[in-house]
């Protein structure tokens, strides 16, 4: 093998240089994992994903810059911050803001993984006793079971076909900003200051917007519904449909929809005790929930 020299690696990069081309380029980051999608790249709008042939997507690790961004918590809320870290480490999501929920843990375990490695530390309490334990939880064993789950689309109700899709990352955002900002404010029913003429009014009004917001969600779930040779896609007709139909076919989509997400739930950790927590009353198993909080997830 010939020894390296560096006057002429010092003459390559000038000559990179020369041409316009940052000579540093080959030291940029390079894909640490390579993943692929529980939604196999189905219901991505048109031109929001670039497949690769293999179907997997490289994961680049965050910079330094994607870090601060996670950490900023404003864009946290309103899902900026999460979209632009996609953009910069699985490029392959052109728009992020359009990858199914369903998608979402996956690519930001595949994230988690490429960054900081496989195992995370989870910090809980032991029931009863409250000691602090920090238990460690493969990320590579649930990044496997998400993308070997399949999101049954379709459900057959009565006379009718539904085709379902997950809800986008931006309808999901939107949504989850609505039900905390109305949540917050049914929770002021509880303050003792206003008076009960008040506090049912926004009991009232809170709860139906929130009715509306669960409403909605569905309607948006749905892609689709036939009815024979008769297929049913505007969104409008699919709402006006949700709001008028009998409760027992809304029921029955509602309890598919609930079973499909349930798929694509991280699932909590069992724990056994030691035999020094039981003697001091903990119980022998207790179950740990793993969220993926950025605070923690990407520190």
């Amino acid at each position: 093998m010939a020894e390296f020299n560096p006057l002429t690696a010092d003459a390559n990069l000038k000559s990179l240089a020369d041409t316009g081309k940052n000579p540093l380029e080959q030291y940029f980051r390079q894909p640490k994992v390579y993943i692929t999608l529980p939604s196999k790249g189905k219901y991505y709008a048109d031109g929001a994903l670039d497949i690769p042939e293999t179907g997997e997507f490289p994961v680049f690790a965050m910079t330094a810059k994607d870090e601060l961004t996670m950490k900023t918590p404003d864009a946290l809320l309103n899902g900026a911050a999460t979209v632009s870290v996609i953009k910069s480490c699985v490029p392959n999501i052109v728009d992020p803001w359009e990858l199914p929920s369903i998608d979402l843990d996956a690519i930001l375990i595949g994230i988690r993984i490429a960054t900081y490695g496989e195992m995370l530390d989870i910090d809980t309490k032991v029931p009863v006793t409250g000691e602090d334990k920090t238990f460690q939880v493969d990320l590579r064993k649930m990044l496997n079971k998400l993308v070997t789950v399949d999101y049954e689309d379709e459900i057959s109700v009565g006379d009718f076909t539904v085709t379902l899709r997950p809800l986008t990352y931006k309808k999901f955002t939107e949504t989850s900003l609505k039900t905390f900002e109305e949540q917050r404010i049914f929770n002021t029913v509880n303050d003792d200051e206003l008076p009960d003429s008040d506090k049912l009014a926004r009991f009232a009004e809170s709860f139906q917007k929130l009715t509306d917001i669960t409403v909605a969600m569905m309607a948006n779930g749905i892609a689709k519904i036939s009815i024979g040779d008769t297929e049913v896609t505007n969104p409008d007709h699919i709402s006006e449909f949700i709001d008028n139909v009998d409760k027992n076919v809304y029921q029955e989509i509602l309890d598919h929809l609930d079973n499909q997400r349930k798929k694509f739930v991280i699932e909590p950790m069992k724990v056994t005790s030691t035999p020094e927590d039981i003697k001091n009353g903990a119980p022998e198993t207790f179950e740990v929930p793993i969220t993926f909080d950025q605070s923690n997830f990407f520190a």
